[in-house]
């Protein structure tokens, strides 16, 4: 007679129960909880109620009440906060993954309620592996920069975020004494004896080839493998090229001074060369004065200033500090009337698609004085794949934010 897999017997394994499942689930409160934070603080960088353009979440209503404005210090913040942020979820998979498996017999369980509360339960179990699997896979496809799913991955991400946010905070606050009190099993080292009595145990389990602790062990060689070959795009030389899963993770891109990683080459902004020409290209800057329009020549002949700063992205990878030198947004502000007090700018870009052609700055960013119009990278012009003729680099910004092939720029309140 085949069971189904409503049948307690129909789960076998003997490595399934409290024990294990509360270990596992101890490990993810901590994981998610440092994953969920700096979500949040990703999508504050990109200052959302700055302006429209930047919002890609515009109905987001009271899920915003913790919003900034974004700091321009320290100059590695969104590089530190991303980087672990990618990391870390990547290393969690396989904890995920082991967690659903140590629990799938109650995802088939009958009756589907015994009660209100049971059933607020399992609604909040099937929201936490929706929400998690959900969450997992297009932060995935995203840092491999497979967009696949329909809509904005920022939406899709930040929405999903908040429903399985909700999901585990209720599924927390109902299993964590239960999970405490199996946990006592492991200050007893009693994990190979679990209570006979749980739902996850099975009646007639087969013959165990491995223990829990076992199983422990190579759950945590994975994640380890996982976060070793993760881990490095974050970084440059050797350790870069043990990055095998990431997209910018390998050899370094080329050599000399633009010889770094880039997400959107010029051929795929739709850069034509013509249009970047030194006696095609012109700035166009408007501000409270009216509108200047500058060559890259005149650009030039600003006074020029460097700031050593590094490029990170959302996926995850970013940069060591590159020696960037150019024209001070404050002072092209000051050029069209804002001497003082530098507002708010809009920059737009050559690039013909992608969702951040355009990108606003709040004006602490365009004050500070490391934010630039960078002409030059390393010493040598920009090449055309970095932004030439000009680009957008501001300290402890997204790298979407620092717009390439920068054609327009537009000062004033946002």
């Amino acid at each position: 007679m085949t069971r189904s897999p409503s049948s307690p017997g129909f789960w076998r394994s003997p490595l399934r129960g409290p024990w294990l499942t509360s270990v596992l689930g101890v490990v993810l409160l901590g994981g998610i909880t440092v994953l969920f934070v700096t979500g949040l603080v990703s999508y504050a960088a990109y200052n959302p109620n700055l302006a429209r353009v930047n919002d890609q979440t515009p109905d987001k209503g009271i899920l915003g009440f913790y919003l900034f404005p974004w700091p321009t210090d320290p100059h590695w913040l969104y590089r530190l906060n991303q980087g672990v942020h990618v990391t870390l979820g990547i290393t969690l998979i396989p904890v995920l993954l082991a967690k659903l498996w140590s629990v799938i017999p109650r995802l088939f369980a009958l009756p589907p309620a015994r009660s209100l509360a049971h059933a607020l339960e399992r609604l909040s179990l099937l929201l936490l592996v929706g929400g998690a699997l959900f969450e997992f896979v297009t932060g995935v496809l995203n840092i491999q920069l497979d967009y696949i799913f329909p809509g904005s991955f920022y939406t899709l991400h930040f929405y999903g975020a908040w429903v399985f946010i909700a999901a585990f905070v209720a599924h927390a606050v109902l299993k964590i004494p239960a999970a405490l009190r199996n946990l006592r099993r492991l200050e007893e080292k009693r994990p190979s004896h679990p209570d006979p009595s749980s739902d996850l145990v099975s009646p007639r389990p087969d013959p165990p080839t491995v223990s829990r602790r076992g199983a422990l062990w190579f759950v945590g060689g994975g994640s380890l493998l996982l976060f070793a070959t993760t881990v490095g795009q974050s970084f440059d030389g050797l350790l870069r090229r043990t990055a095998l899963l990431a997209p910018r993770g390998g050899a370094e891109p080329g050599s000399g001074p633009n010889g770094f990683q880039i997400n959107k080459t010029a051929r795929y902004a739709g850069i034509d060369a013509s249009q970047t020409g030194r006696s095609a290209w012109r700035l166009v800057v408007t501000g409270r004065t009216g509108t200047v329009r500058l060559s890259r020549a005149q650009l030039v002949r600003f006074p020029l200033h460097s700031a050593a700063l590094p490029i990170a992205c959302v996926e995850g990878w970013s940069t060591s500090d590159q020696w960037w030198r150019g024209v001070r947004l404050s002072d092209l502000a000051a050029l069209v009337g804002y001497d003082d007090d530098p507002p708010d700018v809009l920059v737009e870009s050559l690039q013909r698609r992608g969702a951040f052609r355009s990108a606003a700055l709040r004006a602490n960013q365009v004050a500070d004085p490391r934010s630039l119009l960078a002409l030059y990278v390393n010493g040598e012009d920009l090449s055309p794949d970095h932004g030439f003729p000009a680009r957008v680099i501001v300290p402890a910004a997204p790298g979407v934010l620092n717009t390439k092939w920068v054609a327009r720029m537009t000062f004033g309140d946002l």
